[in-house]
């Protein structure tokens, strides 16, 4: 008898998954990406070298500016949810496209703070590299790329030494 009700139960907790993962497709994730101007946006404006463009581009620019490209997964809810919510969190953190409304000072503090992120193996991020193969950055790339950001650096945030860990914190 407890074996028939176990595999009555297990039979309906599946179908009743099942039936739930079927109605959250329903719910879909807006996959347009705002516009792109590009007076605004970093690699248009600073005109690094085709090395630190194809850098950004693989391992940056999908999550952290306007161009996102959406893979076939993010049409498959729940993942979509997250990857949605990951990159309005990137966007919001960093983004390239809209580079030159940032203050000199916050262009300088996002600067410093994508390097330390590299140079940390902090970015790109492990659950976007495990997919994204080609974003994986070695010692090399690494390197170059955080030489570049360095070059624009301005230091200015490095003179408020003082405020810089609660105003990060606001950026």
């Amino acid at each position: 008898m407890k074996k028939i009700l176990k595999k009555i139960t297990l039979k309906k907790v599946i179908v009743t998954l099942f039936v739930i993962f079927i109605v959250i497709q329903a719910f879909r994730i807006d996959t347009n990406n705002p516009p792109v101007d590009p007076a605004k946006d970093f690699i248009a404006v600073n005109k690094p070298t085709q090395e630190v463009v194809t850098i950004l581009k693989n391992a940056c620019y999908d999550c952290h500016s306007n161009e996102s490209v959406y893979p076939w997964y993010s049409n498959i809810a729940p993942v979509s949810w997250w990857l949605k919510d990951h990159i309005n969190e990137a966007r919001h953190e960093l983004n390239f496209s809209e580079w030159t409304t940032y203050p000199s000072l916050k262009q300088d503090k996002k600067l410093r703070k994508s390097i330390k992120e590299i140079e940390e193996g902090g970015m790109p991020l492990d659950s976007y590299t495990w997919i994204h193969k080609n974003a994986i950055l070695n010692k090399v790339q690494q390197k170059t790329l955080t030489d570049y950001l360095n070059s624009l650096r301005t230091h200015e945030a490095d003179k408020n030494k003082d405020n810089h860990e609660h105003e990060e914190h606001r950026d």
